[in-house]
């Protein structure tokens, strides 16, 4: 029944092309009643691969920029693993609660990203230059350690606040924030999921399930993202995120 939860799930995460870190948290704690940090574990482990996948896919187009993500993953590292250690000291409801309250924020960024980019466009300066110099290595290992504490800490991959970083601070072009946001997340992942799995958190059988369910669902999902109408992927861009959210929130 994992296996088969994951399977469904990829295909969604493919179709989106979303990482799911977050819903993979939801369904492992509320529909299999895994234990929170367990699901952490597992979640940031399995978003290794993902993110591998993709951060090469990206820098073969061109869509990476190496300086601005090494230095925001350097910063990522640290955080991520700081982040892992400090939610082993916390009560599991609590880590719950903050991982949804964090998601839900991710889908009002998606919502406002997706639907009324205009708005945002007016109301936040995007630079029309890369940020270099010494202000790139402060902001970048500032940022990256911040976001990257959010990920190790509650186990979602802060894709939404990653992008926005690189787009309002660093002047990083969409497209390129998109790739360059996969090369951040991927030490991020590495880093918190060794927090986890040197607290011995990691389940390797859910693990291999979780893996492999959502890597074959993702490569089928990935197929009907140009068949589907731009409306319907829109709003499951956004619901998914809010979905997890809420599951994670008020799920038994």
């Amino acid at each position: 029944m994992l296996f088969l939860a994951m399977l469904l799930l990829g295909a969604v995460i493919g179709f989106v092309g979303a990482g799911g870190a977050g819903v993979t948290i939801a369904m492992l704690v509320v529909g299999f009643h895994v234990p929170m940090h367990e699901a952490l574990a597992v979640a940031l482990t399995a978003m290794i691969f993902t993110c591998l996948s993709g951060a090469y896919s990206h820098f073969k187009e061109g869509e990476v920029v190496v300086k601005t993500g090494a230095v925001l993953g350097i910063g990522g590292v640290v955080g991520s693993f700081a982040g892992a250690n400090v939610s082993m000291m916390l009560d599991a409801e609590l880590v719950r609660y903050m991982t949804s309250y964090i998601m839900l924020l991710s889908a009002v960024l998606l919502y406002l990203k997706v639907y009324h980019s205009d708005w945002l466009n007016a109301r936040f300066h995007f630079p029309d230059h890369l940020l270099d110099g010494k202000k790139l290595y402060l902001y970048g290992l500032l940022a990256g350690t911040v976001n990257g504490f959010i990920s190790g800490a509650f186990g979602i991959g802060a894709a939404a606040f990653i992008q926005l970083t690189l787009l309002i601070i660093f002047g990083v072009p969409l497209i390129q924030a998109i790739g360059t946001c996969m090369m951040v997340i991927l030490p991020i992942s590495v880093a918190g999921g060794l927090g986890y799995i040197l607290q011995g958190q990691l389940d390797i059988a859910i693990f291999l399930q979780t893996l492999v369910g959502q890597f074959v669902g993702a490569y089928l999902g990935a197929k009907l993202t140009h068949l589907a109408p731009r409306p319907v992927l829109k709003f499951c861009i956004v619901g998914m995120s809010t979905m997890g959210g809420v599951v994670l929130l008020f799920g038994v």
